[in-house]
């Protein structure tokens, strides 16, 4: 029995999805059929199921990146290895807003929970074919999507006047979103061999914090995210099938 996740390893499956949002990990388990209730232990709320024919799993993992270390270790010890991140974002890049779709690259460190695993020059990017498997899902769909880099910190309101000439300068380079938890999932999975992947609903544009006028379009992209996220593990799990 794990110390924070407390279940039984047989109820958990090697493909699992890590949104922040218990709200959003109830909605992925929704379209699983015959979607089982596991587990609700310090925040961490878990439904398994069947997608596709296929046993997947959902644990929520609230916010920042502690959380994050701690739901892939203890998930994994109980047999996952492949994980796909459905968050929300905040976004740079001009000409983006809410529910617009992020397929994440890549993530700038700036949060700390990934330095106890490697040094900061350690470069935070998901498994490729993990973001083939996004990429691919959303063009089946018919879901048009961004690609790009992203920012991930744990201090959602710390003061930003000793960082605002580094924010202008990697926004300038490039990032386009900025959330919580990617740099983590990047580096945990990259030290322990396992599988990533992240893609984000915007919920706002450049310069605003969640708007209650972009409600309703996050929430539409937001289920789209859902969409693709469970297309590409499916697909996942029928290439590994096929090639074992």
């Amino acid at each position: 029995m794990e110390y924070h996740i407390r279940c039984d390893p047989k109820d958990i499956s090697r493909y699992c999805f890590t949104p922040g949002s218990p709200d959003r990990a109830k909605k992925i388990a929704a379209h699983f059929e015959a979607a089982k209730f596991v587990s609700d232990s310090r925040g961490y709320l878990v439904y398994s199921g069947q997608y596709e024919g296929i046993f997947m799993t959902v644990c929520a993992t609230n916010m920042g990146g502690p959380t994050v270390a701690i739901a892939l270790e203890e998930l994994a010890h109980m047999g996952a290895d492949t994980f796909i991140r459905v968050g929300s974002c905040g976004v740079f890049k001009e000409g983006l807003g809410p529910g617009d779709i992020i397929i994440s690259t890549g993530t700038y460190r700036a949060g700390g929970t990934s330095l106890a695993y490697l040094p900061l020059n350690f470069p935070a990017v998901p498994t490729f074919d993990v973001t083939l498997a996004l990429k691919e899902s959303a063009a089946e769909l018919g879901y048009p999507v961004h690609t790009g880099l992203g920012i991930a910190g744990d201090a959602f309101y710390a003061p930003r006047r000793q960082t605002d000439e580094m924010f202008r300068e990697i926004v300038k380079a490039g990032v386009i979103s900025v959330e919580m938890e990617s740099d983590t999932l990047y580096i945990v999975g990259a030290y322990r061999g396992w599988r990533t992947g992240a893609l984000f609903a915007s919920d706002g544009a450049p310069g605003q914090v969640k708007p209650e006028s972009g409600e309703a379009a996050f929430r539409e992209g937001e289920e789209r995210s859902i969409q693709i996220a469970l297309r590409a593990m499916a697909k996942i799990a029928r290439r590994d099938a096929a090639n074992h």
